[in-house]
């Protein structure tokens, strides 16, 4: 497994993914289609906006519609073989505070076709030194209490649960789990 800076030299692998019916966005679905209509559009302008650590890309649409400040951000591509998924880095410079709209410092998700065999815990142990280097002294990551393989994914890379919350309203006000990995030395 390697994680690799989204380019357009890839780009018809995602493609793929997201015509198979697979979403980046776990908390919208219909993000798939959007980014397959931007994709038609600018292929080139939409890989650059993947990577984005000046937050130039423009909003970020939440679950509920609105639309929020981007922050920072990187995105990386899972590969292993073949593109296998995505995890997003995003963080607010000078502080590992977050806005009550953003669920998290990293976010990640894995093509159906290619789940359990540890690309998600693999690429999140990846991306740590990257949090690190932007600054981060750790990063909050959440997930469902639904979903246990997000939580044993965010647990072996030393996730430690900080707490149980309600999410914000704008991200669909569900039962939330929020973990904390330290990025000390």
């Amino acid at each position: 497994m390697k994680l690799l800076k989204p380019s357009i030299d890839h780009i018809p692998a995602y493609v793929a993914a997201l015509q198979r019916g697979w979403s980046p966005d776990n908390l919208r679905p219909k993000a798939a289609q959007e980014q397959l209509l931007a994709i038609d559009r600018d292929a080139a302008s939409f890989v650059a906006n993947l990577d984005d650590p000046t937050a130039q890309a423009g909003p970020v649409t939440l679950p509920d519609g609105s639309k929020v400040p981007r922050l920072p951000s990187i995105r990386r591509w899972i590969w292993s073989s073949e593109f296998c998924g995505h995890i997003g880095l995003r963080w607010k410079p000078g502080t590992e505070e977050l806005p009550p709209t953003c669920s998290g410092h990293i976010g990640y998700a894995v093509v159906p076709w290619r789940q359990r065999e540890g690309l998600a815990s693999a690429a999140l142990v990846a991306i740590l030194p990257e949090a690190k280097a932007v600054g981060l002294q750790y990063v909050e990551i959440t997930t469902s209490p639904d979903n246990p393989a997000s939580v044993r994914v965010i647990e072996k890379a030393g996730g430690q649960l900080v707490r149980n919350y309600t999410a914000n309203k704008a991200l669909g006000g569900h039962e939330t789990l929020e973990f904390r990995i330290s990025l000390a030395s």
